[in-house]
């Protein structure tokens, strides 16, 4: 027995967060909104996909954002998503170099962290 891969990932949004939740997901990181079974859509939030990522944002009650714990995407080109993200708001910060890889930190429209790295 073992741990084959990663089904999604989920991050913690406030009641009533879809909106900029689509705008974050969809708009400026290119991703597609998949819709949620009805038995679970009637709890709030939504899934998003692009290629293996699969990222499902979920209300929580007394939300907190994550800012230490993370996804980390892997995208094809960091320099023009970073001027996206820039262009709508989100501040990029620059990672610690890592052998291998370009990659920093953004926040999404709630605060969590999501690394951003593109193979080099």
């Amino acid at each position: 027995m073992k741990v084959i891969g990663i089904d999604h990932v989920q991050l913690a949004m406030p009641h009533g967060g879809e909106y900029e939740a689509r705008e974050f997901f969809v708009d400026v990181l290119g991703m597609e909104e998949i819709r949620k079974p009805a038995h679970l859509a009637i709890n709030g939030g939504c899934w998003f996909t692009s290629g293996n990522a699969h990222i499902h944002c979920g209300v929580e009650h007394d939300f907190m954002p994550a800012q230490r714990a993370h996804p980390a995407l892997l995208v094809d080109d960091l320099p023009s998503l970073v001027t996206k993200l820039e262009e709508n708001g989100y501040p990029f910060t620059p990672g610690k170099p890592l052998d291998g890889y370009r990659r920093g930190d953004v926040s999404d429209p709630f605060g969590n962290r999501i690394e951003l790295m593109q193979k080099v």
